[in-house]
């Protein structure tokens, strides 16, 4: 005869095992007896509740109880409902079949097929049958698994890893593996995540074998090697903090940005704020432009996307290899940015509405104080410099030098004119002065106020002098010999050259002068009075451009002060 339990003895439950309700023994012959529900402490930590059930019934031949029609369990505050159970009173476990349903509050809900629970370790781990699926609701967050869902009631922390997505107002993420906390709001997911924003105005994937995120703050972290794409480009990074909403991040370990445009960004640290559309950069930045075949380095700068900036200093350096042969050019800080010339509006508009408008806009490059540069065929010095991409310029201010092969030019102002792999024009409009070293000290010079010079393949071929012409030329003989130096003034002077022979020389209108035998020379006609050789300044290697000698300090110094008087 069956022996009926009262309710008293219904107190826990413990260790999951799926049965399908098939499994499920016939009932006994006599009726059920609906149970009555113990007055006890609800809130007691280490007991589970039967709090409603329609019928229960004790199974022939196992020690276990059989609940069916509208049963609810509950621990502390969590309640979990389903249409019929297997429960074991002594060992705090059961098993619950049919529209299996956890809540706790009106914040959390977890849906499944069916589910196994085990008070000993707090385990609630619960099943679906595809096409189903375990879902988790809490709040505005949802979080759907295909197969198998654990939810640890002691620690309030829910895991799946047989392939699960998680679903916020913002985002959608998922991955092989993952969990989430309820309290905390965070998650964890590994093993092939995926991260989509939702927004329909800007494009973010996140890809990563893990990746931390809450979704209260929509921030993501990311510790192993990952791939952001957004509107910006792609970021490459093993260690970011990447907020969804704003937008703005934190990349560190050697991120790098790669943007529409062609640019490499790479940095120790690199922080971009949205509303300031920037990148700020820490330790050994280098910027890539790879339309511009240029790149920048320093230890600390920024690039914004929207101004096509950039602002480099510590150690800076940029190298410009779009002539072919690779300028290597440094000072301690150097600018980039795009300049906008002019705005040009068409005549025809239509009732007032501009129907074209071209930009005429130009990059430029800004480098400052203590300029030094290297390339193979030419090296200069000055204490600022701006590079204008429209016109291929190479604008230098105070104090400038370039050298060329033996020859030295030097003027209040240079410009330097680009064309296709190499220079082709120096223009020098003050204070011009040349010189190029004979031997011992013999020096030729010419000097005057403005000048052109113009090089075909690095070769001085012509040189154009206006107002004020001083030289002095030591001409050789048919033998190669020197023998005498030719001193002369005039106010125009054109000169052609071959390689390190002069050709030609044409002054004009009147010219004065003196040709002197070099053994009755006086130490006096030897130099012009504004005659420097500052060899010892020049760069003689790209990383020689990183060295500030003295002299050149001394030298800018002087011309400063001597500018301010």
């Amino acid at each position: 005869m069956r022996r009926l339990l009262p309710a008293a003895a219904l107190t826990a439950v413990a260790v999951p095992a799926l049965l399908s309700i098939a499994q499920q023994p016939a009932k006994p012959d006599k009726p059920d007896i609906k149970p009555q529900i113990q007055n006890a402490d609800r809130n007691n930590t280490g007991v589970v509740f039967l709090e409603r059930a329609d019928e229960l019934y004790k199974h022939r031949t196992d020690s276990f109880m059989i609940v069916n029609g509208n049963v609810e369990f509950r621990r502390m505050g969590m309640f979990m409902y389903c249409d019929s159970a297997h429960y074991w009173p002594g060992e705090q476990r059961f098993r619950a079949f049919g529209n299996v349903r956890m809540q706790q509050g009106d914040t959390l809900f977890v849906y499944a097929d069916s589910l196994d629970y085990d008070d000993r370790i707090k385990l609630a781990t619960l099943f679906a049958e595809p096409p189903r699926k375990v879902t988790m609701i809490n709040r505005d967050v949802k979080l759907e698994t295909d197969f198998t869902f654990y939810y640890d009631l002691a620690n309030e922390l829910g895991w799946y890893n047989q392939f699960g997505v998680l679903t916020d107002p913002s985002n959608r993420l998922e991955s092989v593996s993952g969990e989430y906390s309820p309290p905390t709001k965070d998650a964890v997911f590994t093993d092939g995540v995926v991260l989509n924003a939702h927004s329909s105005t800007d494009t973010l994937v996140i890809r990563s074998q893990a990746l931390y995120y809450n979704t209260d703050t929509k921030v993501a972290e990311l510790y192993t090697p990952s791939e952001i794409i957004n509107r910006r480009g792609t970021i490459f990074t093993d260690s970011a903090i990447y907020n969804t909403c704003t937008d703005n991040c934190q990349l560190y370990d050697r991120s790098t940005v790669v943007t529409p445009e062609g640019r490499f960004l790479t940095a120790d640290t690199l922080y971009y704020t949205k509303q300031m559309a920037e990148y700020t950069a820490y330790g050994s930045m280098i910027l890539t432009d790879t339309v511009r075949k240029m790149q920048l380095m320093g230890d600390y700068g920024y690039y914004n996307e929207e101004r096509d900036s950039t602002y480099v200093t510590g150690h800076a350096l940029m190298k410009e290899y779009s002539k072919g042969d690779t300028l290597f050019l440094h000072g301690r800080q150097i600018e980039g940015f795009v300049k906008i010339d002019s705005i040009v509006t068409p005549a025809d508009t239509v009732a007032g509405t501009v129907e074209s408008v071209r930009i005429d806009s130009t990059h430029v490059s800004v480098v400052y104080p203590r300029v030094r540069f290297y390339r193979s065929d030419m090296q200069g010095i000055c204490d600022s410099l701006r590079v204008t991409e429209a016109d291929s310029t190479m604008r230098m201010f105070i104090s400038p030098v370039v050298w060329s092969e033996d020859r030295q030019i030097s003027g209040r102002v240079i410009a330097v004119h680009f064309n296709d792999s190499t220079y082709d024009r120096v223009n020098i409009p003050e204070q011009a002065f040349t010189a190029d070293h004979i031997e011992d000290q013999h020096y030729n010079q010419i000097s005057g106020k403005e000048m052109v010079a113009h090089f075909v393949d690095g070769n001085l071929k012509h040189l154009d002098i206006n107002g004020s012409v001083e030289l002095i030329l030591y001409p050789e003989e048919q033998d190669s010999t020197i023998n005498k130096i030719v001193n002369a003034q005039s106010s125009f002077l054109r000169a052609d050259f071959a390689g390190r022979t002069t050709e030609r020389i044409k002054m004009w209108p009147e010219t004065t002068g003196t040709v002197t035998p070099l053994f009755l020379t006086r130490r006096s006609l030897l130099f012009l009075p504004k005659f420097r050789w500052y060899t010892g300044m020049r760069p003689v290697s790209p990383a020689d451009v990183m060295i500030i000698p003295k002299e050149m300090d001394e030298l800018i110094e002087q011309t400063r002060s001597n500018e301010a008087k």
